[in-house]
């Protein structure tokens, strides 16, 4: 039997992949996951209550695109966030996490061609892994600009080549970044933006980690895009109660951009999407309605910031995040810190190589490990001082 062979080169996923690595040895100590990114905190009080109040919805096929309670919900929240004017029926659909919808979107907006030619998506590297997916699913050649510390830990987008921006139909950016916890400031929106529309290519902009932020609250691309008065179209953003809320199992999310661009995105998701259950869209309403556990899991998050801080202080080439729940701790080679970590200490950590693709012989996350702080302050605390310990002394 055949399989696709566009998909015949992909390298196993990071976890599996990290499993292969470490799990036929021994930990060399208490264990502690500091992999993946799943939130630890608390989840709002409130979202009991709720699930009991609206258990009957599970009787009931959920609206597709989000009820209308949640649709506004989320447009009071950007004008709250960002101050961005949202239609909720034409300009928001909800999605079951948004990672199915950075891949929906590529199947729903990319054309064949471009300009005659097969179609780039570019995406930073490292990248979140969907993104190449997405680009390999709809013919797409996936283009990974680096995103290092010369570049801000942010792609620059500039240094594609005419050839490269001629087929360009989008490019994914993440901000604040996965895994460097790097943020996008107004003057890079407003630069990747003008690129976007000199060489009319769309912009996926993925913000699921806005909310958890060091000193400000990072600017939103639809907000830049505004400013510019651009091509309504040109711009699409994906957000999430995962981090926000601490609601990673809710599988909530919304995408929101030009009405063009979302009344695509709700056909192609008629066919093929999967809606998130009705009780559990009663819940995101609640939770995109309220600040206040936002600002007390963003303050846990900033009590780590500087924990961190403190732990790495003096570690040449540590580089405190601005916003996100990740460290990018350089070291020699990312598989080789994980394996010593993991049998000396106990303590997992994803290898960088692991979130990036080699290109022209150079992975630029070979030289980093992932670090997710998602576990209670002391817990972290304890991982940091090990892996300080282990691999810095």
């Amino acid at each position: 039997m055949d399989f696709p062979e566009r998909f015949s080169n992909l390298p196993a996923y990071a976890f599996p992949r990290l499993r292969a690595l470490l799990d036929y040895l021994p930990a060399g100590g208490p264990v502690r996951h500091m992999t993946i990114g799943e939130p630890k905190h608390p989840f709002p009080a409130f979202v009991p209550d709720i699930l009991a109040r609206e258990v009957n919805g599970f009787n009931s096929y959920p609206p597709n695109d989000g009820t209308p309670e949640l649709r506004q919900a989320i447009a009071h929240w950007a004008r709250r966030r960002y101050a961005v004017t949202l239609d909720p029926d034409t300009q928001i659909m909800a999605v079951n996490g948004t990672r199915e919808a950075l891949y929906n979107i590529a199947m729903a907006l990319i054309s064949e061609t471009k300009n005659g030619q097969r179609p780039i998506i570019a995406m930073p590297n490292p990248f979140y892994q969907v993104y190449m997916i997405a680009a390999i699913s709809v013919g797409a050649e996936p283009v990974f600009v680096p995103a290092t510390a010369d570049t801000g830990h942010l792609p620059d987008y500039h240094s594609m080549t005419p050839d490269q921006l001629s087929r360009c139909a989008a490019v994914y950016i993440c901000s604040p970044a996965n895994p460097q916890g790097a943020v996008a400031d107004r003057t890079y929106w407003e630069d990747l933006i003008a690129l976007a529309e000199k060489h009319d290519f769309r912009i996926f902009a993925d913000e699921c980690y806005s909310e958890i932020w060091r000193d400000a609250p990072p600017v939103g691309a639809l907000e830049v895009a505004r400013d510019l008065d651009c091509d309504p179209e040109r711009v699409t953003i994906f957000q999430s109660l995962s981090k926000r809320s601490n609601l990673p199992g809710l599988r909530s999310g919304f995408i929101a951009g030009g009405s063009k661009t979302i009344a695509a995105a709700k056909q192609l998701r008629a066919y093929s999407g999967a809606p998130t259950p009705l009780p559990l869209q009663h819940v995101a309403t609640a939770a995109w309605a309220d600040e206040a556990h936002v600002e007390e899991n963003r303050r846990l998050y900033q009590e780590k910031f500087a924990v961190a801080d403190a732990v790495f202080d003096g570690v040449k080439g540590y580089a405190p995040p601005q916003a996100g729940f990740f460290l990018w701790l350089p070291v020699k080679d990312g598989e080789q810190a994980a394996l010593k970590a993991w049998t000396e200490t106990g303590v997992r950590v994803l290898p960088g190589a692991f979130l990036s693709r080699d290109v022209a012989g150079t992975n630029p996350g070979q030289p980093y490990i992932r670090v997710a702080m998602v576990a209670p302050k002391d817990e972290v605390q304890q991982g940091l001082i090990a892996l300080r310990d282990c691999i810095y002394a």
